[in-house]
């Protein structure tokens, strides 16, 4: 993977670590915590990708 590449993958994770926690805010107000607790869960995992590809990226 390229710098640009990683880059690209990060700004992707961003967008889709946004729209999630978003998503987190409307299952929250509707009363819904079992899919509260999956989508934080996912926010869990990207965060742990973007830890990954911010040490790929400083190690280039």
């Amino acid at each position: 993977m390229d710098k640009q590449q990683i880059e690209r993958e990060i700004a992707e994770l961003k967008m889709d670590y946004i729209r999630q926690q978003g998503d987190i805010e409307k299952l929250e107000s509707t009363g819904h915590p079992q899919m509260v607790e999956k989508a934080e869960q996912r926010l869990e995992k990207m965060e742990q990708q973007l830890s990954e590809l911010n040490k790929k990226l400083a190690d280039l």
